[in-house]
């Protein structure tokens, strides 16, 4: 059989803090009143025993009774005592800060180090800019094949001529310089297209 410990020593005359839990957790604020006048103590007593920072301490005391009531559903008298299931979530909470704060220079100094202004080499960057700049190439290339005339002048002529746009001309002049000059002339064309 399980005996209700009661804290200050001597039980008190109202109900225990077993029966009080039974009773938040159908929502009775009075009932939560007295729970968090008999736990805060202890909550604040475990909480600083491991944080030992008073100022942590409190700001993770005071997420304890918020918890208490929000979970006082979940609280069944037949599976414990209502004091250490008030308890463990304070423990929980304490040990959740402890490392985050140990955690925190290890972040920090990442963070700094990804901000200190010299990048670190990305394979997957630099695939990337090359497939850019290849691609960049290959437009400039294409458009000099194809959008500027080996001649502009006789294309110009031509299109002036037969009532043509430049357009038209230039792809039935350009066709027929590829033939007549074979790729020995594009060369001299891109290099002048070029950035």
């Amino acid at each position: 059989m399980k005996v209700a410990v009661h804290i200050s020593g001597a039980p008190s005359a109202g109900p225990d803090l077993q029966e009080l839990m039974e009773l938040v957790a159908r929502g009775d604020q009075d009932a939560f009143a007295r729970v968090y006048d008999a736990v805060c103590g202890p909550v604040l007593g475990l909480v600083r025993s491991v944080l030992r920072d008073p100022a942590q301490s409190e700001e993770v005391a005071q997420e304890v009774p918020v918890e208490v009531w929000r979970t006082a559903p979940h609280f069944q008298a037949s599976r414990g005592i209502a004091m250490n299931w008030v308890l463990s979530p304070a423990h929980h909470r304490a040990v959740d800060r402890v490392r985050s704060v140990e955690a925190a220079p290890a972040r920090e100094h990442r963070a700094g180090a990804a901000s200190d202004g010299t990048p670190e080499f990305d394979e997957v960057t630099e695939q990337v800019e090359s497939r850019l700049e290849r691609e960049q190439v290959r437009r400039c290339l294409w458009f000099c094949h194809t959008a500027i005339p080996p001649n502009p002048a006789a294309a110009a002529r031509a299109a002036a001529s037969a009532k043509r746009d430049h357009r038209r001309a230039g792809r039935r002049l350009r066709a027929a310089d590829v033939r007549a000059a074979g790729a020995a002339d594009l060369p001299g064309r891109m290099k002048g297209s070029l950035p």
